[in-house]
């Protein structure tokens, strides 16, 4: 879908739901049970339908703090756009209170991404393969139909069950088609992309800039360091970072060598480098693989980036560098013990024939 098509599109669905809007009392068709989450947004609250019986995730916008028209953009596209698994969909119920705009989505019922990564530690590389590979088809899916969701952060992550087989993408509020121009909003974070950084000063005027799939390729890669270590890469994405701004000259050595190196494999050129050129010392501890992902996805030129897609071409391999050792450690093992068994083969060979009498 083009994303002209896909906003206008949007923009219809929202026009027809705000003429159907009903007015309820929430305690009449739902049992509250608990809260989920709150943030600026608003509270998500755990309910259960009445006469359905069925569990479900209600989202309480203020009304004094939310328009219809970004209620209704969020709502309609996480019904009508978010049909991938690993994205929340809304369930086809709003409705306005007194003093709240609400309306009913999957519940992840096990919390979100953040509650379970350990600080300064992380996750466990397969849980952070398996939430990566997940993430990765839901945000190429939302570029697909046009749309960049422009918040992935642990936070908007929510589980499905304790282990990370199947999370989803969820908190659609700053999703614009690709292609809208917006107000350019700089805030400290290290999900925020580096080419915001003019809308830092505050004495700059107003900067606008265009929606674009980079962005999200950007957070992903964040989220990749940050569930690999439990840290971040760095407080903010500027040039007043030292974190960064070592990482950003670490990256563009590494671009100078590898035009002198076009004929080579990336990986091999990696591994290389990092002896020759090592990264900053906030990336010790990682894979020549995963670098090599991080480097495709934080681009700081967003029209360079990667897209969400590369993360499944680097699946299955180690991230972390004492996964790469003991994988290492196994496979010469493994040759070892083979060659053992060629050697034995070789010598009961031997005795074959001897015993049949050819020597």
């Amino acid at each position: 879908m083009a994303a002209a098509s896909a906003a206008q599109d949007l923009d219809e669905r929202c026009f027809l739901s705000a003429q159907s809007m009903p007015s309820l009392k929430v305690s009449q068709h739902f049992q509250v049970l608990k809260l989920l989450g709150e943030g600026s947004y608003g509270k998500v609250m755990l309910a259960v339908h009445r006469k359905r019986g069925t569990p479900m995730a209600l989202k309480f916008f203020p009304r004094q703090s939310t328009s219809l028209t970004s209620f209704l953009r969020e709502y309609n596209l996480s019904l009508s756009f978010c049909t991938h698994p690993s994205l929340t969909r809304a369930l086809g119920i709003f409705f306005s209170t007194p003093t709240y705009y609400v309306f009913a989505q999957q519940a992840g019922l096990y919390g979100d991404l953040y509650s379970v990564v350990v600080s300064e530690v992380g996750l466990d590389e397969d849980r952070v393969q398996r939430v990566m590979s997940q993430l990765s088809g839901a945000v190429s899916h939302l570029h697909s139909l046009g749309f960049v969701h422009r918040d992935i952060k642990p936070e908007n992550v929510f589980l499905c069950d304790a282990s990370c087989r199947w999370v989803k993408l969820g908190d659609f509020g700053l999703a614009r088609a690709v292609g809208t121009t917006v107000r350019a909003v700089w805030y400290e974070s290290p999900f925020c992309t580096p080419e915001v950084e003019p809308a830092k000063d505050e004495e700059a005027e107003d900067i606008w800039i265009t929606v674009e799939t980079s962005m999200d390729s950007w957070a992903l890669g964040v989220l990749v360091y940050c569930l690999l270590t439990g840290c971040f890469p760095w407080e903010e994405s500027t040039s007043s970072d030292s974190m960064y701004r070592r990482y950003r000259d670490w990256f563009y050595r590494e671009q100078d060598v590898e035009e002198d190196q076009q004929q080579e494999d990336g990986l091999t050129i990696m591994e290389r480098n990092q002896r020759n050129n090592p990264p900053p010392s906030q990336f010790e501890g990682l894979s020549p693989l995963v670098l090599t992902l991080l480097k495709e996805l934080l681009h700081p030129e967003p029209k360079l980036r990667g897209s969400p897609e590369e993360v499944l071409s680097y699946l299955g391999g180690p991230w972390l560098m004492e996964t790469e050792l003991e994988e290492r450690r196994r496979a010469e093992e493994a040759e070892k013990e083979a060659q053992k068994m060629r050697e034995r083969g070789g010598v009961e060979e031997e005795l074959l024939r001897e015993g049949r009498g050819e020597r």
